[in-house]
């Protein structure tokens, strides 16, 4: 039997390090099932679903002990083996965000989607120089969940916070090529 962890590692970063966090995942038996990892500000932060033997589960936190020591922040967290039964028949929606950067962009949407029982299953997000003028454009990207019993005026809620904000918001039903009317 194995178990899923979800494991979490910031530090500086530096050449060889998401060798050093895969060696750690290897040595205890386990798999990365997914992951994310980025350069942000200068560090590094790693974002894994990773599965381990039972039989190695409890040696996981020594197999990262050398991380630790390079001065990484390491969290290794029990996942649940089972997707959310609970969540089936909830219609996943592709949310894209583009405009100019500016404060509370992330927290109004997603005030807005919590407000309405929405789950974010995902997100990304980014600020960028324009290509001519150089001032920051903001983009976000992100999946969610939307409960059946949730009427289609939470799209146009959104819709409207980019009307609000000077921001252009697409909401796309997941495989759907067309725009979410």
């Amino acid at each position: 039997m194995a178990r899923n962890f979800v494991l979490t590692v910031t530090g500086p970063d530096r050449v060889g390090i998401v060798e050093d966090v895969t060696r750690a995942v290897l040595a205890a038996g386990g798999n990365v099932e997914t992951s994310r990892m980025a350069r942000l500000g200068g560090e590094f932060a790693a974002l894994m679903l990773v599965t381990v033997p039972d039989a190695r589960a409890d040696a996981l936190e020594a197999d990262f002990q050398p991380l630790v020591g390079k001065g990484c922040r390491v969290a290794i967290v029990p996942a649940k083996s089972e997707p959310d039964a609970a969540m089936a028949d909830w219609a996943p929606f592709h949310v894209e965000v583009d405009g100019a950067d500016h404060e509370g962009i992330i927290h109004e949407v997603a005030s807005h989607l919590a407000a309405r029982g929405i789950s974010i299953e995902e997100m990304d997000s980014e600020s960028a120089p324009a290509p001519t003028s150089g001032a920051p454009l903001f983009s976000m990207r992100a999946l969610v969940l939307v409960p059946p019993d949730v009427d289609d005026s939470w799209a146009e809620g959104l819709r409207e916070i980019g009307w609000r904000l000077n921001l252009e918001i697409e909401i796309q039903p997941l495989g759907d090529d067309e725009d979410e009317t």
